[in-house]
C-alpha cells in the first residue's frame, strides 16, 4: 500500500461525526416571508384557513346544473356572468347557467362547468348550447381541496424553496420563524498570496482559495464575510481567527494547516482554545485531495462554541474540504436535520484508475442524465491538486474506494456539487 510512513489517516465519516457533534443550530428569528428562500423552517406551520378558500371553476365556461346536461346536447339560458374576483349575484335553476371565467366563485345551485370548448351560442340571444353531458363536480375546485384549516403545511425542518413560498402565501403566513442563517468568516494564509490586479513576483500566486470559498458559500445559502489574506506570521494569523469567532457564526481558514515550518494555523487554534475553551483537532482525513484538515470549536466570551476550519492550501483541495466536512457544518448550524449531502449512484463512462493508498478519491467528475435515465460520469480533467479547471469543469464529485479504481460501466457514488447537465 502506497501510504505515507507513520501516517494515522481517519475515515472521512469519522471526521464528519466530531465536527458535526459539536455544532448545533443557531437560534431563532422572525422573518417576513419575500426573504424566507432557503432558510429552514423553526416550527410546524399551520393553515389558518381553506386553501381554496370558495369553490371556484378551473376553466372558462359555463356553471349549470350537472342534471340539465343529461340529455346533451341541450339549450339553457344564460342568466349572468362571474368575472375572477367578483362574487355571484343568482343562483343558478333548473334551465339556466351562469358563464364564468376561471377562478372565480361557483354560483349557489351549480354543480359543475361546461367547459366554454364545448359549448355554442343558442339558438337565441342569451342562450347557450352544452354539447356534452357533465358530471357532477366536473371543472369545480372545491373549498378546502388542498389544505383544510388547521392542515400541516410545511413541517419544522423544511428548507424553504419557491413553491413553499407561494403555498405559504395562500395560506396567509406572511412572517415565519426560521434559524438563523450563518455568517461564515472567509480567511487566507500566506506569505506568497497577492490579491487584486497586480504583477506576480517569481513565487507569489493570486488568492483564489478566498474567492472561491466565498462564492461557494453564496451558492449554499450562507453569509460570507470576507476577513482578507494575512501573512505566515502566527501574531498575525491569531488576530486573524479572533476577529472571525468574533464576528462569525463559523470560519473557514485555508493554508497553514499541513507540517510544514510556516504552518501557522493549527498552532493558533491550538492556543485559542487552551485559552478560552473548547476542542482543537489535526486530522489526516483518508481521502485525496484535502488529506490535512485542523478544527476547532472555540468558545467564545458570551459562551457560544464557533467551529473553525483550517483548510489546506491547495486550491482544490481546499474546495473539496469545504464540501465534505465545513458543508455539513454549516448546514446543521441552520438547521438542516439532514446535513450530510446526498451520494448518488451513477455509471463510470471512463476508466478511473488509481492506486490503494487507504484514501477515498473524490474525483472531479461531470455529471449528465444518460438515455437510459442512469446519471453517467465522465473525467472532468486533470485531478491534480492544484489544477483548477477541472473543479471549475465538474458539476460532481465521484467517489472512488481505496483500490485499483473502477473500469467503464462500473456503478460510483457521487456528490453533485453543481447543477446534472
Amino acid at each position: 500500500m502506497d501510504r505515507d510512513i507513520g501516517e494515522e489517516l481517519v475515515a472521512l465519516e469519522q471526521v464528519q461525526r466530531v465536527v458535526l457533534s459539536s455544532c448545533q443550530p443557531l437560534g431563532l428569528v422572525e422573518i417576513g416571508l419575500s426573504d424566507a428562500l432557503g432558510y429552514v423552517l423553526a416550527e410546524d406551520l399551520h393553515a389558518a384557513e381553506d386553501l381554496p378558500a370558495f369553490s371556484n371553476t378551473a376553466m372558462d365556461g359555463y356553471a349549470v346544473r350537472a342534471d340539465d346536461t343529461i340529455n346533451a346536447p341541450v339549450e339553457l339560458s344564460v342568466i349572468g356572468v362571474i368575472a375572477a374576483g367578483t362574487a355571484p349575484t343568482r343562483a343558478v335553476e333548473p334551465g339556466t347557467a351562469v358563464q364564468i371565467m376561471t377562478g372565480a366563485p361557483i354560483p349557489p345551485g351549480a354543480d359543475a362547468i361546461a367547459i366554454v370548448e364545448r359549448t355554442e351560442p343558442g339558438s337565441s340571444p342569451g342562450r347557450v348550447r352544452i354539447l356534452d353531458r357533465v358530471s357532477s363536480g366536473a371543472y369545480v375546485r372545491a373549498a378546502g381541496s388542498d389544505l383544510r384549516r388547521g392542515d400541516l403545511v410545511a413541517a419544522a425542518g423544511t428548507v424553504v424553496c419557491p413553491g413553499h413560498v407561494s403555498l405559504l402565501a395562500s395560506v396567509d403566513a406572511s412572517r415565519i420563524t426560521v434559524h438563523a442563517r450563518p455568517r461564515v468568516g472567509v480567511l487566507s494564509t500566506g506569505d506568497e498570496l497577492v490579491s487584486g490586479t497586480v504583477p506576480l513576483e517569481l513565487g507569489q500566486i493570486r488568492d483564489s482559495n478566498r474567492q472561491g470559498l466565498l462564492a461557494a458559500l453564496q451558492r449554499d445559502g450562507f453569509i460570507g464575510i470576507d476577513l482578507g489574506v494575512r501573512r505566515d506570521d502566527m501574531d498575525a494569523i491569531s488576530a486573524g481567527l479572533r476577529e472571525g469567532i468574533e464576528r462569525c457564526d463559523a470560519l473557514l481558514t485555508s493554508g497553514g494547516v499541513s507540517m510544514g515550518e510556516f504552518d501557522f494555523v493549527k498552532v493558533a487554534l491550538q492556543a485559542l482554545v487552551a485559552e478560552s475553551g473548547g476542542q482543537a483537532y489535526q486530522f489526516k482525513v483518508a481521502i485525496k485531495p484535502a488529506k490535512p484538515l485542523s478544527y476547532a470549536a472555540v468558545v467564545r466570551p458570551d459562551g457560544r462554541s464557533i467551529p473553525v476550519f483550517g483548510l489546506p492550501g491547495n486550491p482544490v483541495s481546499s474546495m473539496v474540504s469545504y464540501q465534505v466536512v465545513a458543508l455539513p457544518a454549516l448546514r446543521k448550524l441552520a438547521g438542516h436535520r439532514s446535513p450530510l449531502s446526498r451520494r448518488i449512484p451513477a455509471v463510470a463512462a471512463d476508466d478511473f484508475e488509481r492506486r490503494p493508498d487507504g484514501k477515498l478519491h473524490l474525483l472531479r467528475v461531470v455529471a449528465a442524465m444518460g438515455a437510459d435515465g442512469r446519471i453517467i460520469i465522465r473525467s472532468a480533467g486533470q485531478q491534480g491538486s492544484h489544477q483548477l479547471a477541472a473543479l471549475a469543469a465538474a458539476n460532481a464529485l465521484a467517489l472512488i474506494p481505496d483500490g485499483v479504481g473502477v473500469t467503464t460501466g462500473s456503478d460510483v457514488q457521487i456528490l453533485l456539487t453543481g447543477t446534472l447537465e
